[in-house]
């Protein structure tokens, strides 16, 4: 047919090339598998690389280290008449991604994988139509895997306008740091972009519509965030249902009716909506298959499987899967895990870490103590302050603590909660504790290297019992 040409014997066609897409590349192509991916924007490494993940956290280290020369003089150094080079900072970001980028490029040259630009619909058992410039190729594979990731949700009535009304997207290209900046939403997104423009000097105020900030974590560590917030001089709203947002000639003023039900009216140069993510699966050829779609949602099961036979959903388009780049790469290395006949696991809800780069950073695996106690078991905890570590104290980082979740009877690690200072590295412990379902016991007696933060670990897991030394 005239405009159609086919490309055909591939046991695996990815579409998307996110960290679900492009990893679960790389492992099929190591496992045997002859791949191909197909991507729309023709960018290898998704949003995450080049819109999400990674740029926000180059903003973040920026900041940190930008705090770091304010505080200066308290490590014994004068610094005198520095300033921020804000469109140095936007260079070295866009530096970093590009060479990113074209790592991803050859990676899929040393795995002998195939890319194809284009956008992708599942055309039918073993098929994927990719549409670029009015023509169609058609590409037949024996699995379909889907990894199309997610974009931003804004409030309804509320329009994005990529200068005033901005995404996560927007935000991280701003041509200047804005005075002044409203952020809705008190996820991940929102206390990192929070975080990073209240250090550049932004007054920054949260408007979150639940009771508490971070709100997926445990309430201890949102109680602890609110406070180290409310310090740095971030106004903080809980309870705020936004009623509108509307532009006027020096920003945008933002209604909002508040835990009193009273109704309340702030304004901001910028205004950021970070309250959530909607799944990529319109148009992606979903409607005349088995699969079941929730809310835009793909229902998988324990391989990621859907209903309709060879098609699999990976990342943040699947249901009841947090919407983390780590739980996309390896959910896509279990699809094809069990596609080229490896002995692998499920995935584990429960043992997938959260990280949020915020200052203080965040980390957790696991269930919360409220979790653990709605869900009958009985648990006890302990917790342990960076104010009593050695490194803590070093780093000029006091604030937050580790807070540890076990089983009462046998001390099985349930869960552990951090905010402070690296708190995103020293969940790794946590982690593996969780995975491998170690005991307060083999966690105590592991031996942590001394002066570290991650030292702060094995007292933490003492606590539980009454035996923290250094608290």
């Amino acid at each position: 047919m005239r405009g159609r040409r086919r490309l055909s014997n591939y046991d695996l066609a990815i579409i998307g090339s996110g960290p679900g897409g492009y990893v679960t590349a790389i492992r099929a192509a190591q496992w045997g598998l002859k791949t191909i991916v197909i991507e729309k924007d023709g960018f290898l490494g998704g949003t995450c690389l080049h819109v999400g993940c990674i740029p926000t956290k180059i903003l973040l280290h920026h900041a940190e280290l930008y705090d770091h020369f304010k505080n200066a003089k308290e490590f014994g150094i004068e610094v005198k008449d520095f300033k921020l080079n804000w469109s140095a900072v936007l260079a070295r970001k866009d530096k970093i991604i590009k060479k990113h980028a074209k790592g991803i490029e050859f990676l899929f040259r040393k795995n002998k994988l195939e890319s194809l630009q284009g956008w992708g619909r599942y055309a039918g058992p073993g098929k994927v139509a990719v549409e670029k410039d009015g023509k169609t190729t058609e590409v037949h594979a024996r699995n379909v895997l889907l990894a199309t990731g997610s974009e931003a949700r804004s409030l309804p009535g509320v329009e994005f306008d990529g200068k005033t009304i901005v995404s996560n997207k927007e935000i991280l290209g701003l041509p200047e740091i804005p005075k002044s900046l409203i952020v809705v939403g008190a996820g991940a997104v929102g206390v990192e972009f929070a975080s990073i423009y209240n250090s550049f000097g932004a007054e920054v105020t949260i408007l979150e519509m639940l009771p508490r900030v971070v709100p997926l974590e445990d309430e201890e560590i949102s109680a602890e965030l609110d406070r180290a917030f409310r310090k740095k001089g971030i106004q903080i709203y809980t309870e705020a249902k936004v009623e509108s947002v509307k532009k006027g000639a020096k920003g945008a003023a933002v209604a909002f009716q508040d835990k009193a039900g009273k109704t309340q009216t702030l304004s901001a140069e910028k205004i950021l909506i970070a309250v959530g993510r909607k799944p990529n699966t319109e148009n992606i050829g979903l409607e005349k298959t088995k699969a079941k779609i929730e809310r835009g949602f793909v229902h998988v099961g324990p391989y990621m499987e859907t209903a309709e036979p060879g098609l699999c959903a990976i990342g943040d388009i699947v249901a009841g899967l947090p919407q983390l780049a780590h739980a996309a790469s390896m959910e896509g290395i279990i699809a094809v895990g069990k596609m080229a006949g490896k002995d692998v696991p499920p995935l584990d809800r429960n043992r997938i870490p959260n990280a949020t780069y915020c200052e203080p950073q965040i980390g957790s695996v696991g269930l919360s103590e409220k979790q653990a106690r709605d869900a009958g078991l009985k648990v006890k905890t302990g917790k342990f302050p960076f104010l009593a570590n050695s490194k803590a104290s070093i780093l000029g980082q006091h604030e937050g603590f580790i807070k540890v979740v076990a089983e009462e009877q046998y001390g099985e690690v349930l869960g552990v909660h951090i905010i402070g200072p690296l708190a995103t590295e020293v969940i790794a412990e946590a982690v593996i504790a969780v995975q491998l379902e170690a005991t307060l016991d083999d966690m105590m007696f592991t031996v942590h290297a001394h002066p570290t933060v991650w030292e702060a670990m094995g007292d933490a897991f003492a606590a539980v019992r009454g035996l923290a030394i250094n608290a």
